[in-house]
């Protein structure tokens, strides 16, 4: 989740991720203050049981314009609404980088690069990312994301999501 859109204020709901009959599903939506006006975007992510992006629909609003993006694998190449793209990666939410940490694991003081597409809700397109995520701690990640000229470091909540983006967004506690 490099610097995008949101801000300090951002709000995210994130359910557990459920297993499908297919795989795993992630799904929630955010909150937050852009440049445009308010934001709210749903999204659904499914993944396959290696925890492989398959597809997903994201839908709201930024400002005054309507979202509705459907992100499908083709093959082996990907769509944005049934235009080719290469991946996915929601700029918005840090839930989505719950599928490159199930999917590889990552050794104490282990650095691995997991670059994917990442979704510009405000274009409206999906672009190649450099990630590069080094394990620090049971609970910690060292982050860097060099395109977008991020890096920081990365807190675990118990369940995998990510907790803690500095700078961009942290979790609340349970009431």
């Amino acid at each position: 989740m490099p610097p995008c859109c949101g801000d300090a204020s951002t709000s995210l709901v994130t359910t557990p991720a459920a297993s499908s009959n297919t795989g795993w599903r992630l799904e929630g939506a955010a909150v937050f203050r852009h440049r445009d006006g308010p934001a709210r975007l749903a999204y659904r992510v499914e993944c396959d049981g290696a925890w492989r992006t398959v597809s997903g629909r994201i839908q709201g609003f930024v400002g005054p314009r309507d979202i509705d993006y459907r992100v499908a694998r083709r093959g082996a190449a990907w769509t944005l609404n049934d235009a080719p793209a290469t991946g996915l990666d929601l700029s918005f939410t840090p839930a989505t980088n719950l599928q490159q940490l199930r999917r590889v694991a990552i050794g104490e003081g282990e650095a691995v690069q997991l670059p994917v597409a990442w979704l510009d809700v405000d274009a409206g397109t999906l672009t190649r990312l450099p990630q590069i995520y080094e394990r620090r701690g049971a609970a910690a990640l060292w982050y860097r994301a060099p395109s977008v000229g991020y890096e920081g470091m990365l807190g675990l909540a118990p369940n995998g999501f990510i907790g803690r983006y500095p700078g961009l967004w942290e979790a609340e506690p349970p009431p």
